[in-house]
């Protein structure tokens, strides 16, 4: 029993870790709604984005991580809405997140808009103990097999942006749940650790040779209470409008390499690695990240200059 339980605090512990971070991707600048809510509909034209993560590879019950998105302008061009499903498959667990984004996008002037955002929607958390190695058969903490449960929550955030900058602040999960607790191993309940986190995020496009070579530094912050703060320093760069080549540092734990094609004016595909610096790069070849886009309308409008978030 005693191993049993073991097993079971460090696959808890393990969930634990996963269950403080929302949706962890690297090729989040390509599309901000993941983040923040009050980028829905920003553009004139719906968007939509499919990504799949599968991070640290070759270590057995790692996080995959699956991601659509579809977003646009709601009526009068000021409203914007979003819709975001992922799914998250870690070890024994599944967390599957359905959220509904609502965006109103204020004119500052000629060259600037805030918008102001509010998401909702909830996480569904699932394990099956038939999934789980174990020993004692009698253990009634094993007598069912799936164990489920639901937590609804909310989000906001604001969107300062123009043509070639932005800075957004947001809060992706308002609501906080058990912040000292985690899977109940003595009544087999799922109690998901489930913390508030904060993201400041900010970009500019700057020309480096007209309109050949154009450079996009960004970065983005994360604060969560008693934790250190962390930050990604970015920096990609589009050559002719048609391929974005770059790269992330993610204080304390990877660096990122990414690339993003511009197949037609609808199409995109992107692709990015972690090289991790932190002990697990002893046991795993880094993450793999892919995402495909597909712009609705782009070409109907004939929008001559490219989107650059």
């Amino acid at each position: 029993m005693k191993k049993i339980l073991t097993v079971l605090l460090i696959l808890s512990a393990f969930q634990q870790v996963q269950a403080q971070q929302d949706i962890l991707v690297s090729q989040y600048m390509f599309n901000p709604l993941l983040l923040n809510p009050a980028y829905a509909g920003s553009k004139e034209y719906m968007m939509a984005t499919l990504l799949y993560r599968k991070q640290w590879v070759n270590w057995k019950g790692a996080p995959e991580t699956e991601v659509a998105t579809l977003h646009g302008p709601l009526g009068a061009k000021s409203l914007g809405w979003g819709v975001t499903l992922s799914n998250d498959h870690i070890g024994i667990t599944n967390r599957t997140d359905a959220y509904l984004s609502l965006a109103y996008h204020l004119k500052v002037n000629n060259a600037m808009k805030l918008g102001v955002g509010i998401k909702a929607g909830g996480d569904y958390y699932s394990y099956k103990n038939s999934d789980l190695k174990y020993w004692d058969h009698d253990d009634q903490l094993f007598a069912e097999d799936k164990t489920t449960g639901f937590q609804p929550n909310v989000g906001a955030g604001a969107y300062l942006y123009g043509e070639k900058f932005y800075f957004g602040l947001s809060v992706p999960t308002l609501i906080a749940y058990k912040p000292s607790g985690n899977v109940d191993i003595t009544s087999g309940d799922l109690v998901p650790h489930q913390v508030r986190h904060y993201y400041a995020t900010a970009g500019v496009v700057i020309p480096v040779n007209g309109d050949d070579v154009i450079a996009k530094p960004s970065v983005l912050v994360k604060y969560v209470n008693n934790a250190p703060v962390e930050a990604d320093l970015n920096l990609n760069f589009l050559f002719s409008n048609l391929i974005w080549i770059g790269g992330s540092y993610r204080t304390g734990d990877s660096f990122v390499a990414m690339v993003e094609l511009q197949l037609s004016k609808q199409w995109r595909v992107g692709y990015s690695y972690d090289f991790t610096l932190t002990d697990i790069k002893d046991y795993s070849a880094g993450s793999h990240e892919i995402m495909l886009g597909y712009d609705f309308g782009y070409d109907i409008m004939k929008i001559k200059t490219p989107r650059y978030f």
